[in-house]
């Protein structure tokens, strides 16, 4: 279950079905997205694709008949007119076209019509409908997914049919549950069940023949678990995402001024950057002496390539200089962004905001905890930012606590010129109404497993002050694996599929709102262990953008349970 691979291949049989010569590759927005997060453009180039235009831009009309055009693009009622518009007027010698998606059969009669040369030599459609981020984890490059609290109808489409492909590019056909209580969820799974109805000779895999138990679908809702994308991170790419932003795979740097021009921008993929492939889950400690490690062997090598006395020597530099080159680049690559982490840690006094933050998630101190809050927000050194996000933690933790003083703390904040306004909004989102399982661990003494955990837990002590925190998907998850009962809180849809009692080999998570690269994270573990799963989101959060959504998805509605903050709401919120 390897989503890079499988979006590889396709790409490489869109390139090879073309045969060889020279070919231009037609994209859209997206699709262009999909296809650079999985290859580089040098890639491409091998494979005999020198051009890369996009469909919905505006093109030259000169004909190029010596080139062969693939066509990759989504099945969107634009995309479908705008090719037909291409078909009428061809500009190539020969179109291969592949669909990102399921495509309605309407639409390839409509093409067919428009396709009056007949140069069309191949449709088809290739599951290839999300961004691939790490192995493990995709998004959907969904920023905002609702609105008065509901879905927006074109995001709740899109994430359907992100879903399905995903499900089809792994060749799965799961038993479905969601979230209960999340009407969010609810839906999505609804949606995906039936297009799986509706196409079902496309999901006709392989039965249980061993008596295993199918695949499962999981459809979680991130009001569940607010906590995880708030928290500072600490491992190299959840720690570059919550500080820096990755977009699609790619770093701006722009803005930093002790960054050397070519750095500007950079991919951080770990299939095409082999030292950033091995190190995405390492913390911020270990990464340190690895890239100190990396440097010595680049100084050994570079000292060798000074010693060239004879022809051999000579013949060595030149065989070994690319590879050398390369190094040279990965080393200045990574030292740049350690640099920019290292300077952003001490500026904004991280180490302490982030100490504190996983007390708050973690443990149970209201009076000390409150103090130590009172005490970093007033402080100039802590930004504003993170002082909000201690606030946030703080309400959520403690929202029904008798001495609960978040309407203390955000007067601090709102003196300081902060928006006081996120809190409440926050609380709106997820607070104590909306959430369903076990968030702070406030054990009832009738849940023996998860009391004997906690127990555990208690027990071993905390390795590290700064990742004690675990997300809720990694228990929920345990609890999978483990075959425990999930039907009052994760009802199946389609339940015909469900008398197994074994638990499933593989599962496909899909947390509606985004996920993080913290859950991403205790996937990898669950993998490395010999489970199975693959990890998605509408989109994947840092603290920044999840407060965004936050914002967007509460803005306009009424709010009923922070009566307490109603002088910190926005107007139109009250």
């Amino acid at each position: 279950m390897n989503l890079i691979s499988g979006i590889k291949l396709y790409i490489e049989k869109m390139c090879s079905e073309s045969g060889p010569g020279m070919k231009i590759i037609l994209l859209d927005k997206e699709t262009t997205s999909i296809i650079s997060m999985a290859f580089s453009q040098s890639d491409m180039l091998q494979r005999e694709v020198y051009l890369f235009e996009r469909l919905d831009s505006g093109r030259s009309n000169e004909r190029l008949k010596y080139l062969k055009c693939i066509v990759f693009i989504r099945p969107t009622k634009q995309n479908i007119q705008l090719l037909a518009n291409e078909l009428r007027n061809p500009k190539y010698s020969a179109y291969y076209i592949y669909f990102s998606n399921i495509i309605p059969r309407t639409d390839i009669k409509y093409l067919a019509e428009c396709d009056e040369s007949e140069s069309v030599r191949e449709v088809k459609e290739l599951y290839a409908d999300y961004l691939c981020v790490n192995p493990n984890l995709f998004s959907l490059g969904i920023p905002n997914c609702m609105a008065n609290l509901n879905w927006l109808p074109d995001a709740l489409n899109r994430s359907m049919q992100g879903i399905t492909a995903v499900l089809l590019s792994l060749k799965l056909n799961p038993v479905i549950r969601y979230r209960a209580g999340s009407q969010a969820a609810q839906l999505l799974a609804k949606l995906i069940y039936e297009q799986i109805t509706k196409d079902s000779s496309l999901f006709d895999f392989r039965s249980n023949m061993d008596g295993a138990a199918p695949p499962l679908l999981l459809v979680l809702d991130r009001r569940d678990d607010p906590v995880t994308p708030l928290l500072h991170q600490w491992t190299y790419q959840a720690m570059v995402h919550e500080l820096l932003h990755i977009k699609n795979n790619r770093l701006d740097l722009s803005n930093c001024p002790n960054v050397p021009k070519d750095f500007k921008e950079l991919v951080l993929s770990g299939d095409q950057d082999d030292f950033y492939g091995n190190n995405m889950y390492a913390n911020y400690g270990e990464i340190g002496s690895t890239i100190k490690q990396l440097m010595e062997e680049f100084q050994r090598k570079a000292n060798d390539h000074k010693k060239v006395e004879s022809i051999a020597d000579m013949k060595n530099f030149i065989e070994s200089y690319p590879q050398f080159k390369k190094m040279s680049g990965t080393v200045q690559k990574h030292l740049c962004v350690i640099g920019e982490l290292s300077a952003l840690s001490n500026k904004r006094n991280l180490f302490e905001v982030s100490e504190l933050e996983q007390e708050i998630a973690c443990k149970a101190e209201h009076s000390a905890q409150l103090q130590r809050i009172k005490k970093l927000i007033a402080d100039e050194r802590v930004s504003i930012d993170d002082a909000l996000k201690l606030v946030a933690l703080y309400a959520l933790r403690y929202e029904r606590h008798a001495n609960c003083d978040t309407s203390g703390l955000l007067q601090i904040i709102k003196t300081r010129g902060g928006r006081a306004a996120i809190v409440p909004s926050l609380i709106e989102y997820a607070g104590t109404h909306v959430r369903q399982g076990d968030l702070f661990n406030m054990v009832r003494i009738t849940d023996a497993v998860k009391l004997t955990r906690n127990l555990i837990k208690g027990l071993k002590g905390v390795e590290n002050v700064f990742t004690q925190h675990t997300p809720l998907l990694k228990e929920t998850l345990e609890d999978v694996f483990k075959g425990r009962e999930l039907d009052p809180l994760f009802p199946a849809i389609n339940s015909e599929l469900v008398p197994f009692r074994r638990p499933p080999q593989e599962v496909v998570v899909f947390i509606i709102g985004g996920a993080t690269y913290e859950e991403a994270l205790a996937v990898h573990q669950l993998n490395n262990a010999g489970y199975k799963v693959i990890l998605g989101g509408t989109t994947i959060h840092n603290s920044q953008s999840f407060i965004q959504e936050v914002m967007a998805a509460t803005s306009g509605i009424q709010f009923k349970h922070t009566k307490s903050m109603i002088k910190y709401c926005s107007t139109d919120n009250i």
